[in-house]
This record gives C-alpha cells, sequence and structure tokens, in this order.
C-alpha cells in the first residue's frame, strides 16, 4: 500500500445530471449535487444548477451556506465560471432514496421549490483515476466512481424539465453519459499549491 503525498481536500459524493433533447445538444437543465463528508469547512450538501428552470441563471441550493461557498469559489472555480459571481445560497433540505441497482433519486427542498432529480437504467461502475497533473487546467487530482446513467430526468414544483440523458465518450475513449452519480469522490492537490493551505 503506497500513501498519495498530495493533500485531501474533500471527498464525498458529486453526482451531475445534464439533460438535452438529443444527444449533442443544446443543454436544457445541467446540476452539479454535492454530497460532502469531509472538506475543511465541515459536512453538508450542495446543489448548482442551471437552465430553463432558472432562465440560465445560475442558482445554488445548500444546508452549508460556507461549503457552499467553498465549493463554488475553488471546486467549481476550477472546472469552469458558470457558477461564479455573487450568486445568493438558497437554504434547503437534502435528502435520497434508491440504490445502484434500479434508481437513484436525490431532493432538494426549499422554501420556494421542491426538486427531484432521479437517475436510472444504471449502467457498469467507471473508476476514474485523474491525480494532480494531469490537466494543465485542473490542478485538483481527482478520484470517482461514476455509474453511468441511460435515462435520467428532473422536476421542479411538479414539472418536468425538457431532455434527458445521452451517451458521453470520455478522451480515453470509455463511455459514460451525461448523467451520471458519482460515488467515492476525493478530490486532492499538491501541498505545494496555496489552496493546500487552508485548515
Amino acid at each position: 500500500m503506497v500513501r498519495d503525498p498530495n493533500k485531501v481536500r474533500l471527498t464525498g459524493e458529486n453526482s451531475f445530471l445534464r439533460l438535452s433533447a438529443e444527444p449533442g445538444g443544446e443543454v436544457t437543465s445541467t446540476n452539479s449535487h454535492w454530497r460532502i463528508i469531509i472538506s475543511p469547512v465541515g459536512p453538508g450538501h450542495v446543489l448548482f444548477t442551471r437552465g430553463e428552470h432558472t432562465d440560465d441563471a445560475p442558482r445554488i441550493y445548500s444546508d452549508n451556506a460556507a461549503l457552499a461557498r467553498w465549493l463554488q469559489e475553488g471546486i467549481q472555480a476550477s472546472m469552469g465560471d458558470q457558477y461564479a459571481g455573487n450568486v445568493p445560497v438558497i437554504e434547503a433540505e437534502f435528502w435520497k432514496s434508491g440504490d445502484t441497482l434500479s434508481v437513484w433519486n436525490e431532493y432538494v427542498s426549499s422554501r420556494d421549490d421542491d426538486i427531484t432529480m432521479t437517475w436510472y437504467g444504471l449502467d457498469e461502475p467507471v473508476m476514474m483515476a485523474n491525480p494532480p497533473g494531469s490537466s494543465d487546467q485542473q490542478p485538483h487530482g481527482v478520484y470517482s466512481l461514476l455509474v453511468p446513467a441511460a435515462r435520467a430526468q428532473m422536476s421542479v414544483n411538479g414539472v418536468f424539465l425538457p431532455g434527458d440523458s445521452h451517451p458521453r465518450e470520455l478522451p480515453d475513449g470509455t463511455m459514460i453519459s451525461t448523467c451520471c452519480i458519482a460515488l467515492s469522490e476525493t478530490w486532492t492537490i499538491p501541498r505545494e499549491h496555496h489552496w493546500a493551505k487552508e485548515s
């Protein structure tokens, strides 16, 4: 057994759900759902979402506002800026049902919105291992067990959003989908990086 010398920034889950009417078509809804077990600001849940249901404006729901900001500024930002800026953090409750054998549901409930995201038609898990330095654009290492979903849906206040899950090919030729349950996800960073200085 060999110890990874990089610093662990977080571990938990980061399932994603990106719906479109057809393969490669315009995305009608994109979602990044986090269930964090360990981070410098504690555990909690965060949903980053945008699409037709938000008039394409970024929206953030969380039961730990400090975690939401930390993810927004240091993790989501490293993957792009679609959730950047002074986006309000909406207080919400989170829970789930189902399993990886049949159907997986994530629920988010705030004062104004009830959101349900569903992954089904689940395929064989794929283990992703991308240590720090794998990408010039990404300082983090990311390790994650992806469970691709052939089908997916999302509803907001009882209204189902348009679009579905579609096949997606990774650079190495591995086929996943645009909607995956992401379990056992751990992000690391080289200890000399300034983000590693966080307590």
